[in-house]
């Protein structure tokens, strides 16, 4: 028999906060200095937090957005979750897995006596239903995450055990997302394929409605297992693509938290005495997504592109260099943000100091450009989100490559569109990002693998495609550090994303907001928020 041992992760150590909002701050809080308010919660009342983007579909195993995973937060719980210290730890799981010597069995004890925001009961049964509809739902963002995943057995009602092909270390920290969100089968089977349009889990709020573009109402989930601890009757997700109106609208009272805030803004807000703001540095990136071989469709086979910068390595570097991180920080996001370029941020145990970003060189991307043999200007259209600090964004690019030589046309979009376009691979460059997992696979693999069901840039690279494989399989952290350098370096060499920055997380409040948990994964926890007594 096979000997067995706790899965443990080595948490990030990044601060978290847990909002308790005094009015007259007017202070940035990180870490432990959030916590200076304790005033208590009063029961009822209704939270509106403003979102930046129009999440796309509320089903787990579709979804892929950041303000997605913001409303799934507060109704869909996982199977693990983490805490302040970004430590994993148990959430609808009894405890944390239970691995075979090898790694390739993973035992999970699930809790008792928990139902369903329908009154359906949460067992072994249910976890097995949306894990295998995770792995094996056509169109299924979720297949990279559970990629290992071979079979999903119930061994009794309070117990799944996954066999899987092979050692995968990143397991527990998928199950902590989107991947170990377990959804009710009583609604999976009435709706099937249209889960997203009444989406049912277990969590302290339920699906109410949605008005597509404005808003997502959640209410008071009164089957949850902890509801006497929930304070609000509800939850009202407004859509306010703008950063300014967003705050406008907590300075007017309209709304009570806005996510994202700008960082050109936090100096104003620092300076209002009427409302509270809390910064996290964030787990992930934003960068250019460059389309060099998705000529059919994302996880169909790679081709060749026949755009500038999707055909040549060459003219890509030349971007790239044409290109200065400190000042985008600098006149975009007034020198709040920690330029970057790779998908880890210091944060990350897993963060490689000595890897060395590009210089802007204007001269040399101009050498590139003549060598590659193709006219001046080059073309570039690079996608962009419609609010104004993606459009700043897109502007100082234009204008910092077209001294290179090259015409960047930028292309505001939507964001639901952009990514359903860059699916399709109907894209030549898109600015985008990721908000970052506590693992590094989850900042890596799905983007950068041959066939994962998130690169969008139709990337396939054999050794690269090794190194991530290999890191999945040894839970030695000095080991995967090297593995990861080394395929970063091979990706820096690609160039199918330019990485560009990490964001920190900025979220203001009203003052009467209180109990609210937010960490450095970016997502409002609303579970003991209130409004102070």
């Amino acid at each position: 028999m096979l000997g067995h041992r706790r899965f443990t992760h080595l948490s990030v150590a990044v601060a978290a906060a847990t909002l308790v909002s005094a009015c007259g701050s007017g202070s940035t809080d990180t870490g432990d200095d959030a916590s200076a308010d304790n005033r208590e919660a009063q029961a009822g009342g209704t939270l509106v937090l403003a979102l930046a983007e129009d999440p796309d579909a509320l089903d787990p195993t579709l979804a892929r957005t950041l303000v997605g995973r913001e409303v799934f937060v507060n109704m869909c719980e996982k199977l693990y979750d983490v805490n302040e210290e970004l430590e994993l730890i148990p959430q609808l799981a009894e405890e944390l897995p239970e691995v075979s010597e090898d790694g390739t069995v993973v035992t999970i004890k699930v809790r008792q006596g928990i139902t369903f925001n329908d009154g359906t009961p949460f067992d072994a049964a249910a976890v097995k239903t949306s894990l295998d509809r995770h792995r094996t739902l056509e169109g299924s963002a979720r297949t990279g995450d559970l990629a290992q995943v071979e079979s999903v057995e119930v061994l009794d009602p309070t117990t799944v055990q996954l066999t899987l092909s092979s050692a995968f270390a990143p397991l527990t920290a998928q199950l902590a997302d989107r991947a170990g969100m377990i959804m009710s089968p009583a609604q999976l089977e009435t709706l099937g394929d249209a889960f997203g349009s009444d989406p049912v889990c277990v969590g302290p709020f339920e699906f109410e409605s949605r008005t597509p573009g404005n808003e997502i109402v959640l209410t008071k989930a009164t089957d949850y297992y902890d509801a006497d601890n929930v304070k609000l009757d509800g939850v009202t997700y407004r859509v306010i693509t703008d950063g300014n109106v967003r705050l406008a609208n907590v300075n007017s009272g309209d709304v009570h938290v806005a996510e994202r805030i700008a960082a050109t803004d936090v100096a104003k807000v620092e300076g209002d005495t009427s409302v509270k703001l809390i910064g996290q540095e964030s787990l992930g990136y934003q960068g250019i997504s460059i389309n060099i071989g998705n000529v059919n469709g994302i996880g169909q086979p790679v081709g060749p592109v026949d755009t500038p910068l999707g055909s040549s390595p060459e003219l890509r570097e030349a971007f790239e260099l044409s290109l200065d991180r400190d000042v985008i920080n600098e006149v975009v996001f007034a020198g709040k943000y920690t330029p970057g370029c790779t998908p880890l941020p210091p944060a990350s145990p897993y963060h490689d100091e000595s890897f060395e970003c590009s210089q802007r060189d204007v001269e040399r991307a101009k050498e590139l450009i003549a060598d590659a043999g193709v006219s001046t200007p080059v073309p570039v259209t690079l996608v962009v989100n419609t609010s104004p600090e993606n459009l700043r964004l897109g502007q100082v690019i234009q204008s910092q490559a077209k001294e290179a030589g090259f015409d960047v046309t930028v292309a505001p979009t939507e964001f639901a569109s952009a990514l359903d376009a860059s699916d399709a691979g109907n894209f030549d460059t898109f600015q985008v990002g990721w908000s970052g997992r506590v693992d590094p696979d989850g900042n890596i693999y799905n983007f950068l693998h041959t066939g994962a069901p998130l690169n969008i840039t139709g990337e396939s690279n054999p050794e690269l495609d090794q190194r991530l494989e290999q890191a999945r399989l040894t839970s030695d952290q000095e080991e995967r550090k090297q593995l990861y350098a080394e395929a970063l370096q091979i990706a820096a060499e690609d160039r199918p994303i330019l990485y560009l920055y990490h964001p920190v997380n900025y979220l203001v409040t009203g003052p009467d907001v209180v109990g609210l948990e937010y960490y450095a994964d970016g997502l409002p926890r609303l579970a003991t928020a209130g409004f102070a007594q």
